[in-house]
């Protein structure tokens, strides 16, 4: 049995300048922001972050601002995606998380020469995760985006014994059959992190004790509540909380898209500036009518709260 995450970790937004460079000097900032939100770990470099859209040269700038201002807490896990068309690349950025102290690293399937088998993959999997002995590897399952669609339960199969240091997968998609299968599979021998913010409540049914998401970062709150109402049995208490993610949810694709997040982020106080090219950003028109549709979600009784950020980040 190998350790799991549990909890709510965060998929981090890339904090960028309004030139478009990172800003990595806002990272420290987002860290205490997090963990006055009571959020255990943060996944960073992924979807959310902007990975496919940052040099090698930058998602290690990034990795090492959040690795700087996390050493002292053993307790914040943060693992970094380090994408999934060069595995030259994943093999340098892997290295490069381990050497920097980061705790775990993932990886998501080649999307443009995509594995013709699950074999393939998995030989993929291992061509990286062996680099980084004792360091947990995650493979990072999102179908929608790498338009790769095996069952993780014959992932599991496949890779079982062949890695000291295969930890789990990321969950991204809505099959939960395959989902519960990966969760059961030898006794839960695997971590199983969900990845579907709007399904939450599904996931905990079927048992799921951890999960990645970038909603965790602007409404925090509103999942502990949502954790708290299933541990205590209030499944109606759950189901409308539930609802209030999803109604928050429906709000990205009337505005664009996952750059909404970013938006979301400005109303909680951090702003973290704009997604680059090709996404789609909204206009200052459009943000004030997202601030207005924001406001009839009550979404300051369960935004996350910027207690105190040093200014001078």
């Amino acid at each position: 049995m190998k350790p799991k995450l549990t909890g709510l970790i965060a998929a981090p937004f890339t904090p960028m300048y309004n030139d478009g460079r990172v800003n990595t000097d806002l990272i420290p900032a987002y860290y205490q922001f997090l963990k006055q939100n009571q959020i255990t770990g943060a996944f960073i470099c992924g979807s959310t972050g902007e990975g496919v859209s940052m040099s090698v040269a930058e998602k290690k700038q990034v990795a090492e601002a959040w690795a700087k201002c996390t050493k002292s807490d053993p307790d914040f896990k943060v693992m970094t995606l380090l994408g999934g068309t060069c595995i030259a690349d994943c093999i340098e950025l892997a290295k490069h998380a381990q050497q920097i102290g980061l705790y775990a690293v993932s990886f998501t399937s080649p999307f443009y020469f995509k594995p013709a088998n699950v074999e393939m993959l998995a030989r993929s999997i291992v061509a990286i995760a062996e680099t980084v002995p004792g360091m947990p590897f995650y493979y990072y399952h999102i179908p929608v985006l790498t338009g790769l669609g095996f069952p993780m339960f014959d992932l599991l199969q496949t890779l079982d014994g062949r890695l000291d240091n295969f930890a789990g997968i990321k969950y991204t998609h809505e099959d939960f059959m395959d989902f519960q299968s990966c969760l059961n599979y030898k006794n839960g021998a695997y971590d199983m992190l969900w990845g579907r913010d709007e399904n939450m409540l599904s996931a905990l049914a079927v048992g799921a004790k951890g999960a990645v998401g970038s909603t965790f970062n602007y409404a925090a709150p509103l999942y502990h509540d949502l954790i708290d109402a299933f541990n205590n049995n209030d499944m109606e208490n759950a189901g409308r909380l539930q609802q209030k993610s999803i109604d928050m949810i429906r709000l990205l694709g009337k505005y664009g898209g996952i750059s909404v997040g970013k938006a979301y982020m400005k109303v909680t106080g951090l702003d973290c500036g704009e997604f680059r090219l090709p996404v789609r950003n909204m206009s200052a028109a459009q943000f004030e009518d997202f601030k207005s549709d924001v406001s009839q979600l009550d979404f300051d009784t369960f935004k996350s709260s910027l207690l105190t950020v040093n200014n001078s980040l």
